[in-house]
C-alpha cells in the first residue's frame, strides 16, 4: 500500500514499514512500473531464478553487487558501467577487481525488459529488484522494493576504493563507512549476515592465518582446527583466488548460521569476526541473530530497503539506460 503525503510517499507491506521516500524530483515506491511496464518485476525474477539453478553461487553474487553499487554514489548501477573515453569502471577498483560477478546476468535482464518495455525499467532498479530475488530464492526473506530509481551519467572508482568497507577494516572503520550511508550499528550487523550465502577468496583473509597484526602470527580469534584447514586451501603465496564458504555449515542457504559461526570463532573474514570481538553492542547483536533466526531475517529486510535507498536519483535525474554497460549518447 502506498499513501502520498505531499512530494513523498510511504510504502507500507506486512514485513517493513518504510519511512517517507522524499528524493529529487521524485519517489520511490514498489508499484512504479505497474502500468509502464507491468511484467518487469516476474521478468526480473525469472531470469534470477534460471541463473541462480545454473549456478547456486550468483544469489550472493547479486546481492553483493547490489550492496556494492549503493555504497558508491548510491545505488544508480554506477557500478555496472565499463570503461570509456569519459569513464573510469568501478569494476577495476580494489573491492571489485576479479571479484565482483553477475555482469551478465544483469545484461540479460536488461535485454528481457528492453524487449518488452523500451527504456523504462532502469539498471538502479534491476540490480535492486535481483538482490532482493536472489535472497529470497537462497530461502531468505521476502520484501516490497521500492523502484523509480535512474541511472547514473558516471561512476566513481575512487569511491569505489575508498567507500566500500574491506575484509582487513578494524571496525570503527567500518562503522565509519556505514554511518556515511545513513547506516546504523543495527544495519551493519544485519547487512552483514548477508555473508551467510556465498564465497570468499584467499586474498580476502590470508592476513588472518598469518600476520594479522604485523607480528607472524595468526588471528588468536580463530579456531585452530578451523584456521588449520583453511591454510591447507590458502597458502601464505600462491592461491589468492581459491575460494572458500563464508559460512562453513549452510553456503547455499540464507540463514542465520553465519551468526552461529561467529560464536565459535570460524567466521571466515576479519569484518565477520571483529563484530563479535571488538564491541559489546555489536556482540550482542551477533547474539541476538544467532539465538534468533526470524528476528535476523526481518531486520535484514529491513536494512536492504534503508541500503536500497542510498541516494537515488530520480524523476528527471540521470537516465534509464538502454545498455547498463554504457551510458546513453
Amino acid at each position: 500500500m502506498a499513501i502520498q503525503l505531499g512530494r513523498c510517499i510511504v510504502v507500507v507491506s506486512l514485513l517493513v514499514l518504510i519511512s517517507p521516500l522524499c528524493m529529487g524530483g521524485g519517489y520511490l515506491f514498489p508499484q512504479f512500473y505497474d502500468k509502464s511496464c507491468p511484467k518487469a518485476k516476474e521478468i526480473v525474477q525469472s531470469i534470477v531464478a534460471q541463473a541462480v539453478a545454473k549456478e547456486a553461487r550468483m544469489a550472493a553474487s547479486l546481492l553483493r553487487l547490489h550492496f556494492h553499487d549503493c555504497f558508491v554514489k548510491g545505488c544508480d548501477a554506477s557500478v555496472l558501467l565499463d570503461s570509456s573515453k569519459n569513464i573510469i569502471s568501478e569494476k577495476g577498483s580494489n573491492p571489485n577487481k576479479n571479484s565482483l560477478r553477475g555482469f551478465e546476468v544483469i545484461d540479460e535482464i536488461k535485454a528481457a525488459l528492453e524487449r518488452a518495455c523500451p527504456q523504462t525499467v532502469s539498471c538502479a532498479d534491476i540490480v535492486t529488484l535481483a538482490a532482493r530475488d536472489s535472497t529470497v530464492l537462497a530461502g531468505g526473506p521476502y520484501w516490497e522494493v521500492p523502484l523509480g530509481r535512474r541511472d547514473s551519467l558516471g561512476a566513481s572508482i575512487s569511491g569505489s576504493n575508498h567507500m566500500i568497507p574491506a575484509p582487513n577494516d578494524t571496525l570503527p572503520t567500518i562503522i565509519t563507512k556505514f554511518k556515511l550511508q545513513h547506516l546504523d550499528l543495527v544495519d551493519l550487523v544485519a547487512l552483514s549476515g548477508g555473508h551467510t550465502i556465498g564465497l570468499s577468496r584467499c586474498t580476502s583473509f590470508r592476513q588472518r592465518l598469518y600476520n594479522q597484526t604485523g607480528n607472524g602470527l595468526a588471528d588468536n580469534t580463530l579456531e585452530e582446527s578451523f584456521a588449520a584447514k583453511l591454510r591447507w586451501g590458502c597458502p601464505r603465496s600462491g592461491g589468492d583466488n581459491n575460494l572458500f564458504p563464508l559460512d562453513k555449515v549452510s553456503p547455499t542457504k540464507f540463514d542465520n548460521l553465519y551468526y552461529k559461526n561467529i560464536l565459535y570463532g570460524t567466521g571466515l573474514l576479519s569484518s565477520d569476526q571483529i563484530l563479535f570481538t571488538k564491541s559489546p553492542d555489536t556482540m550482542a547483536l551477533v547474539k541476538l541473530y544467532a539465538e534468533n533466526g526470524e528476528i535476523f531475517l526481518e531486520q535484514f529486510a529491513k536494512s536492504m530497503v534503508k541500503m536500497g535507498n542510498i541516494s537515488p536519483l530520480t524523476g528527471y535525474e540521470g537516465q534509464v539506460r538502454k545498455n547498463c554497460r554504457s551510458v546513453n549518447y
